[in-house]
């Protein structure tokens, strides 16, 4: 008969052996005796409040249940696990760039891997202790959505492996690339955006303006400045009859001005039509004289065009837009007017006050 000790030791034996083994499975988070490549890293992104009610409704019970409760597809059950296609991966909640098909490998265990993230779009890395093991979570920076964990046994150069459920991604091929406001991305494939210059060409010195308004002009400064090609934001009013305008004209839609945003960018990287892609994700064209809780005309939906070809443009990005948003797209377009730029403490309001209030945010459409 074995005695209580004996059996108290083997059970204390099996106990350690298991916690053994699953640890073994997972990567510890980076060490100081173990440093991540020297590299410079973009400034840290303050997560953007998100509709939660219109994103459940958006996405599908697993993209949520990964998404936003931290959950894990089936291995080899999701979709872009054995996906060869070249394109860049986005988040499935809010449309950011996160990895390239160039970057993308089969590691056979059936979930998509990657060696790195695309160098604009940062990861955070969590601990994660849930399940007795040891790993490293690797969460979204403006979404904050759940993606999956890194581990250290990937191939060089980086020797790491993204893993990624496919429920919290969201696939655009090369040949949309553009169309989607991701051109930036077609040389990593070999190809050069649209109208932009040949190899052999002089590089283009000029810039061009656009004006667009979309709600509280804090919230679109902030989210249209980070887009690369980008030059130069400023917060403004204009579309009104009021001359010299100050905030307290204009907060009770009397002055007829719009809150608006000025944007310089170098059309070499960045296009007229890219900008307008983004403009209609990062805010609802759907509501009239409204953004999120903001009413009145001076937060409508307006694009103020410079000259026939941005009107031409605009005409365009409207009717795709038509195609995306369930609700009819009350955008509205005038010509570029009389600017008044707004006063000094509406400049860069979100970099100088990170928590400030903002109903902005990049959807994915």
């Amino acid at each position: 008969m074995t005695s209580p000790d004996s059996k108290l030791t083997l059970w204390t034996a099996l106990l350690f052996a298991l916690t053994a083994l699953l640890a073994s499975c997972a990567r510890a988070p980076r060490t100081e005796e173990a440093p991540a490549p020297a590299k410079e890293t973009a400034p840290v992104t303050t997560p953007s409040p998100i509709d939660r009610d219109a994103l459940k409704a958006r996405l599908t019970p697993m993209q949520w249940k990964v998404t936003q409760e931290s959950g894990t597809e089936r291995a080899f059950s999701g979709e872009y696990w054995d996906n060869h296609a070249e394109g860049i991966y986005v988040d499935i909640v809010d449309g950011t760039p996160l990895f390239s098909s160039k970057d993308k490998f089969d590691s056979g265990c059936g979930w998509p891997s990657f060696t790195q993230p695309l160098e604009e779009s940062p990861l955070v890395e969590k601990r994660d202790l849930t399940h007795g093991m040891i790993r490293t979570e690797v969460r979204s920076a403006r979404a904050d959505s759940h993606l999956g964990h890194v581990f250290d046994d990937g191939p060089q150069p980086t020797g790491l492996r993204y893993c990624i459920n496919s429920a919290s991604l969201r696939f655009v091929p090369v040949a949309d690339l553009e169309k989607e406001g991701l051109g930036r991305f077609l040389p990593l494939f070999g190809k050069a955006p649209s109208g932009s210059a040949s190899p052999a060409a002089a590089p283009a010195s000029s810039t061009e303006t656009a004006v667009l308004a979309g709600g509280c002009f804090w919230g679109m400064e902030d989210l249209l400045r980070k887009i690369p090609g980008v030059l130069d934001t400023e917060c403004g009013y204009t579309g009104g009859h009021l001359e010299n305008p100050k905030y307290d004209d204009t907060h009770d839609s009397k002055s007829g001005h719009a809150e608006s945003v000025k944007i310089v960018f170098d059309p070499a990287k960045v296009s007229y039509d890219e900008l307008l892609v983004w403009f209609f994700k990062i805010h609802d064209p759907t509501t009239l004289n409204r953004q999120g809780n903001d009413r009145g005309t001076q937060y409508r939906s307006t694009i103020f065009y410079a000259n026939a070809e941005q009107k031409a443009a605009a005409e365009k990005a409207i009717a795709e837009a038509e195609k995306k948003w369930k609700k009819k797209v009350v955008t509205t377009l005038e010509p570029a007017a009389k600017w008044w730029p707004a006063e000094a403490y509406h400049q860069d309001y979100l970099v100088k006050n990170p928590r400030g209030y903002t109903c902005h945010y990049i959807r994915d459409l």
